[in-house]
């Protein structure tokens, strides 16, 4: 610590930390604001509306994955279907990672079913065959990823910790579109075959 009382970087002469005394003043301001502090540089309105939209992306992908796995049928159907629900609970996983982030920056997870579909970025398509719900998740993972991409770029260094959280998300999402693709590749022409069958009959 150098005499004006501000840390020091071992590897260079720049201070990297603020002085102690201005940091624990300027803690005790604000003091209802919770983890939002000056050193936060997001437009904080803006990232809750945002963690509110993938709140919603992740409840709505809860809802379709579970739909699937009861609807789940066929001579795939049990492997698949427990997929399925091993999705849907990591998708819930994330919405609680998400809700509670939200409460961290001072606002209110958005829960209510009433406009969830509107703050989704993906749809509740069910899918008529197993083969239309693998498909149908895939699409869903696809948005997701793309979605959460934007986001963290977005977000840069203004607001590391939602950005680390969503950065995590975004890895599981790619493990989930990849299992997906797997599934599809796996199933190959017994899928194709079965959506093209259930076409025929409608």
């Amino acid at each position: 610590m150098s005499s004006n009382g501000k840390r020091k970087d071992p590897r260079s002469d720049r201070p990297f930390l603020s002085d102690i005394e201005e940091l624990r003043r300027r803690a005790r301001e604000h003091i209802e604001r919770g983890a939002v502090t000056r050193a936060y540089h997001a437009d904080v309105e803006t990232v809750r509306r945002i963690l509110n939209e993938a709140l919603a992306t992740e409840l709505v992908c809860v809802l379709r994955y579970k739909r699937h796995y009861y609807m789940a049928t066929g001579i795939h159907a049990q492997a698949v279907a427990q997929e399925f629900l091993e999705h849907a609970a990591e998708e819930l996983a994330h919405a609680d990672l998400i809700a509670q982030r939200i409460t961290q920056l001072g606002g209110a997870p958005n829960m209510d079913p009433q406009g969830l579909m509107t703050r989704s970025h993906t749809e509740y398509l069910e899918g008529r065959t197993l083969g239309d719900m693998i498909r149908e998740d895939l699409i869903a993972e696809r948005i997701a990823v793309e979605s959460y991409v934007e986001v963290i770029r977005y977000l840069g260094d203004d607001d590391p910790t939602t950005r680390r959280m969503l950065e995590g998300i975004l890895a599981n999402e790619e493990e989930h579109a990849e299992d997906l693709r797997a599934l599809i590749q796996r199933l190959g022409s017994e899928v194709a075959g079965e959506g093209a069958e259930a076409r025929a009959t409608h």
